[in-house]
């Protein structure tokens, strides 16, 4: 039902990588779906990928110069102290120009400087984490927050405020969803009759399982498996050359709808949407956490699946000898597939979005 109301203002910070963004715009296009004159605000970094995405969803985006803090040593480390200063100031700008009623933050280095501003003006705070551990943004923002919805059960035990904190559930956009696989290997050219494997390293690309994929390439045909191979634009040119019939080699994959209701086994990261996407959606898959990741934090993603029998860890160090083992042995055991998929399936919170938006409403009142 949707909610006729004067407008409200909205303000939502989060970005650096979809991880961080896609939750926060799940749970504004569910806001706007309510409330349709809602007046909503994204803060991000214009370089970054909220700097594309949400101008093109119709959001109104406001960028300041925040910069996440490298793990190598560059030039851009020794500018991080002027750039959160300057980002303060920034955001403090920005909401008393815009005096939102409630602020939302869904992590990344950007929500630090943009929910600190938020809270100077007098909004109602909400906190978004999407990983098992919790970020080190959230962390330090806690104290501001009025709720923090988790993902996790395992994230509680990182909080001091424990009453602050709600199992919602990591949102997801609601056009996230499955269709038939036989229209969906269509669309990709792919036989009905072969297991097929789709493999994620995120939009930009990871090199370990791009290299297992390559050096099995040979074995996999043997077995009779085909892939969706979604390689990253980074290393695209290197792994184009193996696309040829039942093995599609792309950059980055669009149609992740389709991509999911084909595949038989997912082999990807353990990013929190990813990690979002497959229990929404029931998908069986083998998670190669990032080494390079702040606080590790996709492994204890991936443990938190697999410790429920939800998914099949598999370390980065350990992927090239492992790899053609793991996929052979768990793409043809249906028994062991489906178990998986059901077990990931009950993790699935598929209302998250939804029941944030109502949170979220609540606190607000006429202008």
């Amino acid at each position: 039902m949707v909610i006729r109301r004067k407008t409200y203002r909205f303000l939502f910070a989060g970005g650096g990588t979809g991880g961080h963004l896609f939750p926060a715009i799940a749970v504004a296009e569910k806001i706007r779906s309510l409330i349709p004159d809602a007046d909503i605000l994204f803060i991000g970094t214009k370089s970054k990928i909220e700097g594309t995405i949400v101008p093109k969803l119709g959001f109104k985006f406001k960028p300041i110069w925040i910069k996440g803090f490298s793990r190598k040593l560059n030039f851009d480390n020794f500018l991080f102290p002027l750039r959160l200063f300057v980002s303060i100031f920034q955001s403090i700008f920005i909401n008393i120009s815009y005096r939102p009623i409630v602020a939302v933050g869904s992590g990344g280095y950007v929500s630090g400087p943009a929910i600190f501003g938020s809270n100077l003006v007098g909004a109602k705070i909400i906190l978004l984490e999407q990983n098992s551990y919790p970020g080190i943004t959230t962390r330090l923002l806690e104290r501001y927050a009025d709720e923090i919805h988790i993902s996790f059960e395992d994230s509680k035990k990182y909080f001091k405020n424990q009453e602050k904190l709600l199992l919602t559930g990591n949102p997801v956009r609601e056009n996230m969803s499955l269709i038939n696989k036989n229209e969906a290997l269509k669309e990709f050219n792919l036989a009905d009759n072969k297991k097929t494997l789709l493999i994620l390293g995120g939009s930009l690309g990871a090199a370990s399982i791009n290299e297992a994929v390559a050096a099995s390439i040979e074995e996999l045909a043997k077995n009779n498996i085909q892939l969706i191979w979604q390689t990253g634009k980074h290393y695209y040119d290197k792994y184009k050359k193996f696309a040829k019939e039942n093995i599609l080699v792309k950059p980055f994959i669009e149609g992740m709808n389709s991509a999911y209701s084909a595949c038989d086994l997912l082999i990807s990261r353990a990013g929190a949407t990813t990690i979002a996407e497959i229990t929404a959606l029931g998908i069986p898959a083998i998670l190669v956490p990032s080494p390079n990741v702040a606080e590790n934090h996709q492994y204890f993603n991936a443990k938190s699946l697999t410790d429920k029998n939800a998914a099949v860890l598999v370390e980065d160090k350990n992927l090239k000898d492992e790899f053609i083992g793991i996929v052979i042995n768990l793409i043809f055991n249906d028994e062991k597939l489906k178990s998986i998929k059901k077990n990931a399936g009950s993790l699935s919170k598929k209302d998250a979005a939804s029941v944030i938006a109502d949170k979220i409403i609540k606190y607000t009142k006429p202008v």
